[in-house]
């Protein structure tokens, strides 16, 4: 079920105590350090450079000297470090308009006390000798001389090298952030691993009963945690623990819940991390940190290590590298096989990896001996949802008329984490309409929620829009009304939803996993009831039939070329399984290629024409349906039931098998053929044509 249930499903037991710490405020936390060390910085800096031009001078060329010092308007005169002379100006010269404007402009702090110019010398006995003339041109009263100093400038020698001492720092502190994720520890740790362990000071609080809809994965994992807990019981008919298990499953089924159900039964250290942590742009620190986390998880065995989203490492070899690279992916890859079943493995460790893209995982880290077993967790049939459904609706304020197992008939193909979106999404709806329970209601506008988008009342449409939608729908509902094999009608509603759909209509499929002809036929003609519609009502058709001509478009190709049900094709497959990457050849000639596509549109025409012939004949159901759409914007299966007469054919819904043999039974029976359900569809009136628009 939902990966993330610790958080969004507050059921389990002693959940009541976590949340309401969660209201308690916490602590404040620890002082940054590191922060209050660069403001620090900064402020010195700036201290720095403020003082570096306090003492600053205005620079000028010795000629100008030579004229402020014949005008006697120089009170001291200081040879500094061989190298320059400062320049102190008389009181009555400083506030002279000759020199205070300019004072005042550039040197603000230094300009009363001085120095206040300064000019560059070749060499201290030239100035010396220079200096003896202009003296000699003056009064022997007014003679003055001259200082010389040695000076060592600390604020030039700051601005000269602390820019460099700045780098530094921010190369050091860029390392020490990438070596351990954003804090603590220091630039030579960047090998180590970023595994977070869980052991009995730090025990994780999911459990077995915790996870539903996962009966046969959970028994596959139980035999794990029973070897760690009693490995007698096995070892003493000559069994030996499992090496590893990979649980492969799509998103939101389940995996990493499994894991930390794993690491909460089980009473042994548990490594957990994430594929992308063994990750870096430095050459061998993937490696590096493979062959730490295997020495940690060798002082703590037997423990458990759990690597989520794997397929980030174990990636096949060789694909999309180039020649005489360096792959690094490649070589950390290396270093995880060697130390799953190298040559000097130690036994004690056992690997649980996710991932939800099997395909691309490279065979050697498939095999037996790294990885023993491979748990599918599928997507939850109608039992499963049941169950799931149980486990989040626990927590929830529920009304009477609520009921599970309808719940679990109106959402097929639907995962864990869908389910547990489903029930918050239903609380919120029923908190916005300041309800105090949550009703059946609530929960439909969450599905319809989930499955369609946003709803959008206050979308402007214009009226013959509006007539489009709702006779475009109408004929998707007459169609599948009037069609044996089609699925049960739920609702048909034309309030604009998502991005681009402008209405749509929810059919209940069957938990099947087999399809014969006939029944693709019926789906494919009640898909294109809403363009025929269109043609036989307004003699014209628009783009809202997008999304039901591209579903089409791949069912009748599959019919023909993936599942051999076509006579002129014959018995043949042109399904890859392996989806290869590079895969630009067709495996077929071109002649075959004419007559699949040939073969494709006499499909989908019989089919059209089909459709509209039998929309035809129902012409008057059709326009009945259109106009109770037009004045209700959504109508229900038994509002068609009022209109226009029950179903002709007596069929049983999914949720209908489910509860007989709930009764039959006494208790809930998981359905046998497990469906493949993502048979869902809602047939979405497009706003605007996207080629690109999925299913």
């Amino acid at each position: 079920m939902s990966e993330n249930k610790e958080t969004n499903t507050p059921g389990m037991q002693g959940n009541d105590k976590r949340r309401n710490k969660n209201l308690i405020p916490k602590p404040q936390g620890k002082p940054n350090i590191q922060l209050y060390v660069i403001v620090g910085l900064f402020l010195f800096v700036l201290v720095i450079t403020l003082f570096s031009k306090s003492t600053s001078t205005i620079e000028i060329r010795q000629k100008r000297f030579d004229e402020m010092f014949l005008a006697q308007d120089v009170k001291d005169v200081i040879l500094v470090n061989n190298q320059f002379v400062e320049i102190t100006l008389k009181d009555e010269a400083k506030n002279n308009e000759k020199y205070r404007q300019e004072l005042q402009d550039k040197i603000p702090f230094s300009y009363q006390k001085g120095p206040h110019y300064k000019f560059l010398i070749s060499s201290p006995e030239n100035f010396d000798r220079h200096f003896t003339e202009l003296e000699k041109r003056l009064p022997e009263s007014e003679r003055i001389g001259y200082r010389v100093e040695q000076r060592s400038d600390f604020s030039a020698i700051f601005l000269q090298w602390g820019f460099l001492f700045l780098i530094l720092f921010g190369f050091w502190y860029m390392m020490r952030r990438m070596a351990t994720g954003g804090g603590g520890g220091q630039i030579f740790n960047i090998g180590k691993s970023r595994a977070a362990l869980f052991d009995a000071e730090s025990k994780v609080k999911v459990t077995f009963s915790d996870v539903a809809g996962l009966e046969e994965a959970k028994e596959e994992i139980k035999e794990i945690v029973d070897f760690l807990k009693n490995p007698g019981k096995f070892t003493k008919l000559g069994g030996k623990i499992p090496k590893g298990a990979l649980l492969i499953g799509p998103p939101g089924t389940g995996k990493t819940l499994l894991a930390k159900a794993v690491a909460g039964e089980a009473n042994v250290p548990f490594f957990s991390l994430s594929g992308s942590d063994f990750v870096e742009m430095f050459v061998g620190v993937g490696a590096a940190r493979v062959r730490d986390l295997f020495k940690q998880a060798k002082e703590k065995a037997p423990c458990i290590i759990f690597i989520d989203e794997i397929d980030a490492i174990g990636r096949s070899r060789g694909r999309g590298s180039m020649p005489g690279a360096n792959d690094e992916r490649e070589n950390t890859l290396n270093s995880l096989l060697v130390e799953m079943d190298g040559f000097a493995t130690d036994s004690g460790v056992i690997i649980l990896a996710a991932t939800n893209r099997p395909d691309v995982l490279d065979t050697a880290l498939l095999r037996p001996g790294r990885f023993d077993r491979q748990i599918s967790i599928d997507k939850p049939d109608i039992a499963g949802r049941d169950a799931i459904f149980k486990v989040h609706l626990k927590p929830l304020t529920l009304g009477q008329d609520v009921d599970s197992k309808k719940l679990a008939a109106q959402t097929p193909g639907f995962a864990g984490a869908e389910i547990a979106n489903v029930c918050n999404e239903a609380a919120l709806i029923a908190a916005r309409k300041d309800k105090a329970v949550i009703e059946m209601q609530d929960f439909n506008d969450a599905i319809d929620r989930v499955i369609g988008g946003l709803e959008k009342k206050n979308k402007i449409i214009s009226q013959d829009e509006k007539n489009i939608v709702a006779y475009h729908e109408a004929g998707h509902a007459v169609a599948g009304w009037f069609l044996e094999h089609t699925d049960p009608l739920v609702k048909v509603s034309i309030v604009p939803r998502g991005v681009a759909a402008l209405g749509y209509a929810q059919y209940l499929p069957k938990e099947q996993f087999l399809y014969q002809t006939d029944q693709l036929i019926d789906e494919m003609c009640m898909t294109l009831g809403g363009r025929a519609a269109e043609e036989l009502m307004f003699e014209k058709i628009s783009t809202g039939a997008l999304s039901d001509l591209e579903r089409v478009t791949k069912m009748a190709y599959s019919i023909v070329a993936v599942y051999g049900m076509n006579e002129r094709i014959g018995n043949v497959s042109f399904y890859d399984s392996k989806q290869s990457e590079y895969n630009f050849t067709k495996p077929y000639s071109e002649s075959t290629a004419q007559a699949i596509d040939e073969e494709v549109r006499k499909l989908i025409d019989e089919a059209y024409l089909r459709v509209k012939g039998l929309l035809q004949l129902r012409r008057n159901e059709l326009e009945i349906i259109a106009k109770e759409l037009l004045k209700k914007e959504v109508i229900f299966q038994s509002d068609l039931e009022q209109l226009i007469g029950k179903r002709p054919f007596d069929k049983q819904t999914a949720y209908q098998a489910y509860t007989d043999k709930d009764k039959v039974n006494g208790q809930a029976v998981v359905v046998e053929n497990k469906a493949e359900e993502n048979k869902q569809e809602d047939h979405a009136i497009d706003a605007t044509p996207e080629p690109n628009k999925e299913v």
